[in-house]
C-alpha cells in the first residue's frame, strides 16, 4: 500500500503543475462589458484579402470570445482585453465592414451584414460584441423629431424616382410618410430626415425692411439626452435654412431684423446676422452639453477600469423660437399714383397630410415662404392694392376692405398649393408725406368737427339727463308725499273700522247676555213653579191618602196604633221569653243587649 502511494506521487505532482500553468498562464478571464480578442499563431494561413480568420486558420479570430472565463494555450494564442461595442441612449452606431462580400458597383451602401463596406442597417442602443479588427462602429446622433414638427425622409439610395412622384421601397427621393414626434434610429448615410415645423406659422412683412419668419417655441423634454437631440435637430435646420438663403438672397443686418419683428421682438434679432448667427448661437449653447456628456470609455490600455456615469444632466436651453429673414416686402402703387408701403402679418400653417408634397415640390421652409408666399403676397397685394386710393389704406374701412379681400384671395390660391391661410393682417401703411398730411389733417378736422358735435351732443345729454333727474327727484318727493297721506288715511280708517267692530261687538254681547238673562228668569220661573206644583201635589197626595187611611180605620186609636209600629226601628224584634219561678231576673241579664261604646 505504501508503495501504491508513492508511486501515485509523481502523478500527482505533474497534474498539480499542469493545473497550475493551466490556471495561471492560459486562462482568460474575461469581465462582463468586455470581450476578448484572440490571436492564434498557428494553423493554415489566411486566403487572400481576408483580415479575420476563421478555426482553424492562422490569424486574429473572427469570433470574439465573450464575458466569463476561457482557456488558451498562450504559446500558440495571445489575446487582448478590449470593451463592447455600446451604444447609448440617443445614438446610432454606423458599421463600417472591412470584410465579407464586395458591394455591388453603383451602390453606397451594404444591403447585409456579409458584405464588406457600411451597413445600411444600424446599431441600436445597446452593446454589441464585434471584432475591432473587422468592424469600425461610428456613433452618430438618432434622429429626434420635437414636438411642433415632423421629419420629411429622403432616401439617397436605390433607383432615382419621376419629377414630382414620391420614392418608394428601395427607391431614391422624398418618401410620402412623414415622421412623427419622437426618437428614430435611422441610418444618417441612407436617409436625410428634415424637419419642417406643422401647426401655426407667421411671416411679418415690414415696409422697406424685409420680412421675417416666426416659427412655433420649442418644447423642452424631461430628459436631457432629449433635449440635446432636439437643440442639434433645430440647428442643423438652422444651418440649412442659413445656407439656403445665403446663397439665394442677402440675409438682414441685426438692427434690420429688430425692426422688421417690431416692438416687443427684439429678442429675436440677436439669433440673426449675415452669416447664419443662429446656428453658430446655437452651436456655442450646445457646446458645453456636449462636452459634459462625454463618458469614460475603457481602453485596450486599462481594460478593467470601472466605467464611470456621466455627470448628472442640467437643463438644456432651447431657443425660444427661431427665425429667419428673407429681403423681400410690400410695395405697390396706388390708383391715384402714389406709392404705398405695407407692415403685414400673414398667419399661414402647413399640414402634417400635405407637409411631405410641399416639401418635394418647394423644398424647406424657407423655400416655401420665397417661392411661394411671399411671391403670391406681393402679387396679390399689387394687383388688388393698385385699384384703390391712397386716401383709402389710411381711412380704416378702405383698408378693412382691402384686408378682407387679400386674406380671401390668398386664402384660395394658397390652397390650391397645400397651404393653409388663417389670417393676413395689415398692420402699418406708409403713404407719402404729400397725400398723408393733407389727408391727416382733413381728417383730424373732421375728427375735431365730429368731436365738438359730440361733446354738443353730449352737454345736451347731460342737460337732458340733469333735467329727468330733477324730475324724478320731484316724482319721487311727490310719490314720499302721497304714500305719507296714503298711509295715514288707510290707518285712519282701520282704526274707526276696528272702533266700529269693537262697540257693534259689544252691543251684540249685550243683547246676548239681556236675552241670556231673559231666558234664565223664565227657566227660574218655570223651575220655581214646577217645584211648587210638584210640592203641592206630592202634599195634597200624602193628605190625600192619609185621609183615605183614616177613613179605612173606623177606629182612630188602631191608627196611631199603626203609625207608631211603622215609626219603629225596622230592626227592632219582639221576643217572648217563658220564665219559670224565680229565673226572670237571672235570664234577662243574659239577654240584654250591649249598648255600643261611643269612642
Amino acid at each position: 500500500m505504501k508503495k501504491l502511494a508513492l508511486a501515485f506521487i509523481p502523478v500527482l505532482a505533474v497534474a498539480l503543475a499542469a493545473a497550475s500553468f493551466l490556471w495561471l498562464f492560459c486562462r482568460i478571464p474575461v469581465p462582463p462589458g468586455y470581450m476578448a480578442i484572440v490571436t492564434k499563431k498557428t494553423g493554415k494561413p489566411l486566403p487572400p484579402g481576408q483580415i479575420l480568420a476563421a478555426p482553424g486558420e492562422k490569424g486574429v479570430q473572427r469570433d470574439p470570445l465573450p464575458e466569463g472565463r476561457h482557456f488558451r494555450d498562450p504559446v500558440t494564442h495571445s489575446w487582448r482585453i478590449v470593451p463592447l461595442v455600446s451604444i447609448p441612449v440617443g445614438k446610432v452606431g454606423v458599421v463600417t465592414a472591412k470584410v465579407g462580400k464586395e458591394v455591388p458597383s453603383g451602390q453606397i451602401l451594404a444591403a447585409g451584414s456579409d458584405s464588406k463596406g457600411v451597413w445600411k442597417d444600424v446599431l441600436g442602443p445597446g452593446t454589441y460584441r464585434l471584432n475591432p479588427e473587422g468592424y469600425e462602429v461610428t456613433r452618430l446622433d438618432a434622429i429626434n423629431i420635437p414636438i411642433g414638427y415632423v421629419g420629411i425622409v429622403t432616401s439617397q439610395t436605390g433607383e432615382p424616382v419621376e419629377p414630382g412622384e414620391f420614392a418608394g421601397p428601395g427607391q431614391q427621393g422624398v418618401m410620402q410618410d412623414v415622421l412623427q414626434p419622437g426618437l428614430y434610429y435611422l441610418n444618417p448615410r441612407a436617409y436625410q430626415v428634415d424637419v419642417l415645423e406643422i401647426g401655426m406659422n407667421q411671416v411679418s412683412i415690414n415696409g422697406g425692411s424685409g420680412s421675417v419668419v416666426l416659427t412655433k417655441s420649442q418644447i423642452s423634454n424631461a430628459s436631457r439626452a432629449l433635449d440635446e437631440l432636439q437643440a442639434t435637430t433645430i440647428q442643423k435646420q438652422q444651418q440649412k435654412r442659413a445656407d439656403y438663403i445665403g446663397q439665394n438672397s442677402n440675409l438682414l443686418a441685426q438692427n434690420e431684423v429688430a425692426a422688421a419683428l417690431g416692438k416687443g421682438k427684439e429678442i429675436l434679432g440677436k439669433a440673426l446676422t449675415r452669416k447664419a448667427p443662429a446656428s453658430s448661437s446655437s452651436r456655442s449653447k450646445s457646446a458645453p452639453v456636449a462636452e459634459s456628456s462625454k463618458r469614460r470609455v475603457p481602453s485596450a490600455d486599462d481594460p478593467f477600469a470601472p466605467q464611470v456615469a456621466a455627470e448628472p444632466m442640467q437643463p438644456t436651453a432651447v431657443p425660444e423660437s427661431v427665425a429667419f429673414g428673407i429681403n423681400r416686402f410690400v410695395e405697390f402703387p396706388s390708383r391715384d399714383g402714389f406709392q404705398i408701403l405695407l407692415d403685414m402679418t400673414v398667419e399661414f400653417e402647413l399640414l402634417p397630410a400635405n407637409i411631405s408634397r410641399i416639401y418635394m415640390l418647394y423644398g424647406d421652409l424657407p423655400a416655401v415662404v420665397e417661392k411661394i408666399i411671399l411671391p403670391q403676397v406681393l402679387s396679390i397685394s399689387r394687383i388688388r392694392g393698385s385699384s384703390y386710393k391712397a386716401r383709402d389704406f389710411i381711412d380704416g374701412e378702405g383698408r378693412q376692405l382691402f384686408q378682407k379681400e387679400l386674406t380671401a384671395e390668398l386664402t384660395r390660391v394658397m390652397a390650391d398649393k397645400h397651404i393653409v391661410i388663417h389670417n393676413a393682417i395689415i398692420r402699418h401703411v406708409e403713404v407719402p408725406n404729400e397725400i398723408l398730411t393733407p389727408i391727416q389733417e382733413s381728417s383730424l378736422a373732421k375728427e375735431q368737427d365730429l368731436t365738438n358735435k359730440a361733446r354738443q351732443e353730449t352737454a345736451r345729454k347731460q342737460a337732458e339727463l340733469n333735467t329727468e333727474t330733477a324730475m324724478i327727484e320731484q316724482f319721487k318727493k311727490q310719490v314720499e308725499q302721497e304714500t305719507e297721506k296714503l298711509v295715514a288715511t288707510t290707518v285712519a280708517q282701520t282704526k274707526n273700522e276696528v272702533a266700529t267692530i269693537q262697540a257693534n261687538t259689544a252691543l251684540e254681547v249685550a243683547a246676548t247676555n239681556l236675552l241670556k238673562a231673559t231666558v234664565q228668569a223664565q227657566i227660574t220661573q218655570v223651575q220655581g213653579e214646577a217645584k211648587v206644583k210638584a210640592e203641592y201635589t206630592v202634599a195634597n197626595e200624602k193628605a190625600l191618602g192619609e185621609q183615605m187611611r183614616a177613613g179605612v180605620f173606623k177606629n182612630s186609636a188602631t191608627l196611631a196604633e199603626l203609625t207608631f209600629v211603622e215609626a219603629l226601628n225596622p230592626e227592632a224584634g219582639i221576643r217572648i221569653i217563658h220564665a219559670g219561678e224565680g229565673t226572670l231576673w237571672t235570664d234577662l241579664k243574659t239577654l240584654a243587649p250591649a249598648l255600643p261604646v261611643k269612642k
